[in-house]
C-alpha cells in the first residue's frame, strides 16, 4: 500500500481541455485480456492521432522554450539511408552479431542486444517486413536527469535520444554497406515497433513499476533506438535481475509521481498481465513539464554505480 503523503498534482484546465473524449488507456489497450498489436496514442503525426492537440502542445513548449528550441532537428534527424550495396557480404549468423554489437558499441551506443521481431510489437497501421531488430541503449547524465521537472532534465533527454539516433542510422548505414536492408530509428517519436518490449526480449532487464526498463548497469537511467534489419543474426535471451521482485514492495516512483499515475498492482494490457503507468494521468503533467521523468529519477536502480550491486542482492536473495 502506498505511503504517499503529498497531494495529488490536477491538471490546469488549459490542459486539460485537449485531451479527448476516449482516453488514451483505451487506445492502449488497458483491460484488455485478448493480446492485439499496439496503437499510436502520441509521437507520431498529430492529425492521424486522437490525442494530437496534446502532442502539438508539447511540440510547441519545446519550440517556444529556448533551451528547447529546435531540439529534435539536427543533422541527425534529416540524414538519410546510404544505399543498399548490390554486393552482398556473406558470414555467419554469429559472426555478423558480434560485428555489429561491436559497431554499435564504437558509435555512441552504451549497450546493444538483438530480438526477432515479434509481430505484436508493430504499431496498427505500419508495416515491418524485417525479421530482426537490433536495440540501442544510451546512457544518460543522471545529475541532469534527476533535475525533472527543471529544464535541465528533457534538456539531457533530448541529447540523447538524438545520439540514440545516429547510433541508429550509422548502424543502418553499415548493414546497408553490406548488402543488406536495415532502418535505423531513434525516439522520442514513434517508430513502427515499440521499443521496450523489443529491448526486454533484447536481454535490457525487466519492466518496472514506473512503465520503463530496469537494467542491470544502468538501472533506467537510459534511453532506447532500434535498427530493424534482414541481415541474419542471433537474438539474446531476457535478462532476469530480481527487479520485478523488488518493485513489488518499492513505493519510490509511485509515492514520488507528481499525478499519481503509478499503481501498486498489475493491470492487464493487450493480453498482457504488467505493470502500467496510467496514461490519462501521466500525460496531462509530462505536457506541463516537457516531459517529466521524475520516476526514472528517483528509481532507486537509477542512482549511478547502485544496479549492479541490486541486481546481485535480489538474486541472491531469491536463491536463499
Amino acid at each position: 500500500m502506498s505511503t504517499r503523503k503529498a497531494p495529488v498534482w490536477q491538471p490546469p484546465p488549459e490542459i486539460a481541455a485537449l485531451f479527448p473524449e476516449i482516453a488514451g488507456n483505451a487506445v492502449n489497450g488497458l483491460g484488455e485480456r485478448t493480446p492485439r498489436p499496439p496503437r499510436y496514442v502520441m509521437w507520431t503525426r498529430p492529425d492521424r492521432i486522437a490525442h494530437g492537440r496534446v502532442q502539438q502542445y508539447v511540440n510547441d513548449s519545446y519550440e517556444a522554450h529556448p533551451r528547447l528550441k529546435g531540439s529534435f532537428a539536427g543533422p541527425e534527424r534529416r540524414a538519410k539511408p546510404v544505399p543498399i550495396s548490390p554486393h552482398r557480404r556473406t558470414d555467419t549468423p554469429a559472426n555478423w552479431t558480434r560485428r555489429v554489437k561491436g559497431f554499435a558499441l564504437a558509435h555512441e551506443a552504451d549497450f546493444v542486444g538483438v530480438a526477432r521481431v515479434d509481430p505484436l510489437w508493430v504499431f496498427e497501421g505500419a508495416s515491418v517486413h524485417l525479421s530482426f531488430i537490433v536495440v540501442l541503449g544510451v546512457a544518460m547524465d543522471h545529475a541532469e536527469l534527476a533535475k525533472a521537472p527543471a529544464v535541465d532534465s528533457p534538456v539531457e533527454v533530448a541529447r540523447q535520444y538524438n545520439r540514440g539516433t545516429r547510433a541508429a542510422k550509422a548502424l543502418a548505414n553499415f548493414i546497408r554497406e553490406q548488402g543488406y536492408d536495415a532502418e535505423g530509428h531513434g525516439g522520442p517519436g514513434a517508430g513502427p515497433v515499440q521499443l521496450i518490449p523489443a529491448a526486454l526480449a533484447a536481454g535490457f532487464g525487466e519492466l518496472g513499476k514506473h512503465g520503463s526498463i530496469i537494467n542491470r548497469e544502468h538501472g533506467s537511467s537510459f534511453r532506447l533506438a532500434g535498427v530493424l534489419t534482414e541481415l541474419p543474426l542471433v537474438p539474446d535471451a531476457a535478462d532476469d535481475i530480481g527487479a520485478e521482485d523488488f518493485c513489488a514492495s518499492c513505493q519510490v516512483c509511485t509515492n514520488a509521481c507528481p499525478p499519481a499515475a503509478i499503481s501498486d498492482v498489475k493491470q492487464w494490457v493487450r493480453g498482457a498481465e504488467k505493470w502500467y503507468v496510467d496514461f490519462d494521468k501521466c500525460m496531462p503533467y509530462f505536457a506541463s513539464t516537457w516531459g517529466c521523468g521524475i520516476c526514472i529519477a528517483v528509481c532507486p536502480w537509477s542512482k549511478p554505480g547502485t544496479a549492479p550491486r541490486l541486481a546481485e542482492k535480489m538474486l541472491r536473495r531469491r536463491g536463499r
